[in-house]
């Protein structure tokens, strides 16, 4: 990136947020902290007013930069995300999406406009039927609550009970993953951090009370503790090259780390707190698939192999 373009991207990036550090935008330009304060310091001398807070972040003092324009790249990155919205949000962020899509479109030429509507036509998402569909008009009021730090009241049925069970908890984040969309919250029942699938939650109300932020952990956080406190195992297998690549996409899903490949076998290594999950995964691939370590899963993945030939009996 030549430096007039990377004046006018800074520009761009202090537009975006209330306050921006000069590390933040450093990481984002892949440049030093120098250049990003001589660069800002060019943009102050051509007479942007941008303010500065020692040891806080730059700020931009009552100024917007007039409509952009967009390239061909970034307009389709547009449109890709709208397909992705279109499957793994629910109706309230897809139409706040769909309206900022539309502003977004009045600014490009018509070239660009032309490119996006051809485009639009050849892509498409498509959600695996064993994923849950989004929960209309759930995540746009969670996104609310959370940085509002709303408490919220939520009727919850866990995936254990027959029965919804009434939940006040102070939510601080929202993650997909598993194919759904997950809230982290500090449940008061509970009196502590719990993971609720959104698609479990069957109802939701606003209390009104508010939390504060330094009582609760950040996503950030939490997500760092979850990760430092999980009982993991670590579990190593090995494949035949031409099966490995029929696991390449399901892997993720099981834990998995890293692929080495030792002679004629693919060798893959997992993290994972549920070795019963993996342990089924395996079985998918009978004879093609070894077991590495540890010895203790070989007498789980027999007794899971006895089960089924018993069932199938």
């Amino acid at each position: 990136m030549n430096r007039l373009d990377r004046l006018t991207a800074i520009l761009i990036h202090l537009q975006t947020k209330r306050v921006v550090r000069a590390q933040e935008l450093a990481d984002r330009f892949g440049t030093s902290l120098r250049t990003i304060y001589r660069d800002v310091r060019s943009l102050e001398e051509a007479g942007i007013p941008i303010g500065a807070e020692a040891g806080v972040g730059y700020f931009l003092e009552n100024y917007h930069l007039p409509p952009v324009m967009f390239t061909n790249a970034e307009a389709s990155a547009l449109v890709f995300g709208a397909k992705l919205v279109a499957q793994y949000a629910d109706a309230s962020v897809q139409q706040g999406f769909d309206s900022a899509l539309y502003k977004i479109k009045s600014v490009l030429k018509g070239s660009e406009k032309e490119h996006l509507d051809d485009l639009d036509s050849q892509l498409t998402v498509l959600r695996p039927a064993t994923h849950a569909a989004p929960t209309d008009q759930l995540l746009n009021t969670l996104q609310a609550a959370i940085v509002g730090r709303k408490c919220l009241l939520i009727s919850y049925q866990a995936q254990y009970s027959d029965v919804a069970t009434e939940r006040e908890v102070d939510p601080i984040g929202l993650v997909h993953y598993s194919g759904g969309w997950h809230l982290i919250a500090h449940c008061q029942l509970r009196q502590d951090y719990r993971d609720f699938r959104t698609d479990r939650i069957k109802q939701i109300n606003v209390t009104g009370r508010l939390f504060q932020a330094p009582d609760r952990l950040s996503l950030t956080n939490y997500l760092e503790r979850l990760r430092s406190t999980a009982e993991l195992t670590e579990v190593w297998i090995s494949m035949e090259p031409r099966m490995a690549r029929f696991a390449h996409r399901e892997r993720y899903g099981y834990g998995f780390i890293k692929e080495e490949t030792r002679g004629d076998r693919v060798h893959m290594q997992f993290l994972t707190q549920y070795t019963g999950g993996l342990c089924r995964w395996l079985l998918m691939y009978g004879q093609y698939v070894r077991l590495e370590s540890p010895d203790t899963l070989r007498t789980q993945i027999q007794q899971l192999a006895q089960e089924a030939v018993a069932h199938w009996q």
